[in-house]
């Protein structure tokens, strides 16, 4: 099982980056939302699906990462430069925590759950999270959980009542003018 942090220290293909983390204790969402700014990159970042290939990551592109208290997925949203959604990506994890610095991780359950801004939807990695089943790196409990969790959230998907989606469009726009980045560089 992968931990993955989200300050991404160690990604290199960064250059340059904002970050920032904001704990929020409110009645529709507790726990944590980051944002992290690429400003600038060695190469961007691409990815295909269904034969589309898109750009992730590239300068001027902001992910912000919703950690609900309590879930068991963090759901990132992938920004281009224009503000405009390029997709939400939802990692199913087993457990999520802080380091002693205060920056949210989580540890992979190798499911994912990517959703398009046309309102397509792909389950990613059964594979991954069978092989590590087989392999022994996760319980059966564990592989269990990860399915459920996935079924959960693609139900709400499917019936329109996933709130991170407009969640993370309202809390983009409040956090960049809060922290002074909205318009340029800080």
């Amino acid at each position: 099982m992968k931990r993955k942090f989200s300050d991404r220290a160690n990604w290199r293909r960064i250059l340059k980056k904002n970050y920032a983390c904001i704990p929020m204790d409110e009645p529709y969402f507790r726990g944590f939302v980051t944002l992290y700014r690429i400003q600038d990159l060695r190469d961007p970042l691409w990815k295909e699906y269904n034969g589309k290939r898109m750009c992730l990551a590239d300068k001027g592109y902001l992910w912000t990462q919703h950690y609900p208290r309590g879930e068991h997925f963090v759901v990132t949203t992938m920004f281009d430069h224009r503000g405009q959604v390029v997709q939400w990506y939802i990692d199913i994890c087993k457990t999520q925590g802080l380091t002693d610095q205060q920056v949210p991780w989580f540890d992979d359950l190798y499911l994912d759950i990517v959703v398009l801004p046309t309102g397509e939807t792909l389950l990613l990695d059964e594979d991954e999270l069978e092989e590590a089943l087989d392999d022994g790196h996760i319980t059966p409990r564990d592989s269990a959980m990860a399915h459920r969790t996935a079924q959960r959230l693609l139900s709400l998907i499917r019936q329109k009542k996933f709130p991170y989606f407009d969640m993370s469009l309202k809390h983009r726009k409040l956090f960049l003018e809060r922290l002074g980045w909205e318009g340029g560089n800080p």
